[in-house]
């Protein structure tokens, strides 16, 4: 194995020892021998991360097509309500002590959005929850849902700054409880609410202005078309759509897929996000709101602004290491750490991304004339 200078693994069990001395490994190996405490990573972590190209491959392992033939296809197929309810409370409602040790204050899971690099997490997060009000045009005593509002932030914000009445929706009990009193908090109470339900039980509405940030990507390619007329149906005439949603970079070719990719893609489907399967490439995301009866109104990538979150993540992750390993342990703690640092290269170099979507209904009717004169992308100062 080539020396390097800032990282160093060093196999604990004998038994793996002689794969790491014979040259480059399966990443998907070394990261089940990195969780499991068979293998540590000594020295600067994230130089790992950033040079591991030098120790790993992407070969495919056994390990990758039990999981794809026992576990992915079948929840693919499947997205019964039972079970996106089921895997989703598995994640969400971990604790919100989890969440909070990477996300901060704000308890925002979704991409923040930077007008410097320099910037904080809680800077970002704020000017994101900004911008999704602009992009909105977010007006007082306007219905307003926000569908897989997490812990309520953006929720709560938005009646707070815009006064428009404001749904969440969260299907994570921990989560919904948190929003609530955040609510309470944020004394906007009486104009902002919290439904512990799934998407397909949302009440109608309709609302004037809906947004889901990171959510669309748990209901799957199986019901994502369902899922956008849906949306459709529930919003006005006149209303506006803000879709957020990680997706991936289109393959180049036929067959040009990126091995890195699909490794990185099985892992989050395996350990950190399983059922969401619809992160897909923008084509997928414009084709079905358009079929859904939307016009795309403007599109924004921001994937390097999610490197840049996930970088603050993974600080904050690594501050709180102790608080982490004694309540839930360092299988939790190493797994985590792995998909925050690796995360930071995958969104930087363009593997997985970050689309702003925001669409309204295709009718004749529809005053377009409402984009003249507006600012409706990001590159601003906030």
């Amino acid at each position: 194995m080539d020396a390097v200078t800032s990282f160093r693994l060093n196999p604990k069990d004998p038994s793996i020892s002689a794969r790491y001395g014979a040259g480059k490994v399966p990443m998907a190996t070394l990261i089940e021998d990195y969780i499991h405490q068979r293998l540590d990573i000594e020295g600067d972590f994230l130089a790992f991360i950033r040079e591991r190209q030098k120790v790993v491959d992407y070969k495919p392992v056994a390990e990758h097509f039990k999981f794809l033939f026992t576990r992915f296809l079948p929840e693919v197929v499947i997205h019964s309500q039972e079970q996106d309810v089921r895997i989703a409370r598995e994640h969400y409602d971990r604790g919100n002590d989890f969440f909070s040790w990477f996300l901060g204050p704000r308890m925002i899971y979704t991409s923040g959005f930077f007008t410097s690099p320099n910037q904080t997490l809680e800077e970002a997060q704020d000017q994101k929850m900004k911008l999704v009000g602009e992009k909105l045009q977010l007006k007082k005593g306007e219905r307003y849902l926000d569908i897989g509002c997490g812990w309520g932030t953006l929720v709560a914000t938005a009646a707070k700054d815009y006064g428009v009445d404001s749904t969440g929706v969260t299907i994570a009990q921990k989560g919904a409880a948190y929003a609530t009193e955040q609510i309470a908090r944020m004394g906007v109470s009486d104009r902002a609410r919290i439904l512990t339900v799934d998407y397909r039980d949302i009440p109608r509405g309709p609302y004037d202005k809906i947004s889901c940030l990171e959510m669309a990507e748990h209901v799957g390619v199986k019901n994502f078309q369902g899922f956008m007329r849906q949306v459709y149906d529930m919003l006005t005439d006149d209303g506006l759509f803000y879709l957020q949603i990680a997706g991936l970079r289109a393959k180049q070719g036929l067959l040009g897929y990126h091995l890195e990719d699909l490794v990185w893609g099985l892992f989050m489907n395996k350990y950190i996000f399983p059922g969401a399967d619809a992160s897909m490439p923008l084509s997928f995301v414009v084709s079905n709101l358009e079929s859904a009866g939307f016009e795309i109104h403007s599109v924004e990538n921001v994937g390097i602004h999610y490197s840049l979150t996930i970088s603050r993540w993974y600080d904050n992750w690594m501050a709180n290491r102790a608080e982490v390993v004694k309540t839930y342990g360092e299988w939790w703690f190493r797994l985590w750490q792995m998909f925050l640092g690796w995360s930071v290269e995958i969104a930087a170099q363009g593997s997985s991304t970050c689309f702003q979507v925001v669409a309204n209904k295709n009718l004749d009717k529809f005053n377009r004339m409402r984009w003249v004169g507006t600012k409706n992308l990001g590159e601003r100062d906030l």
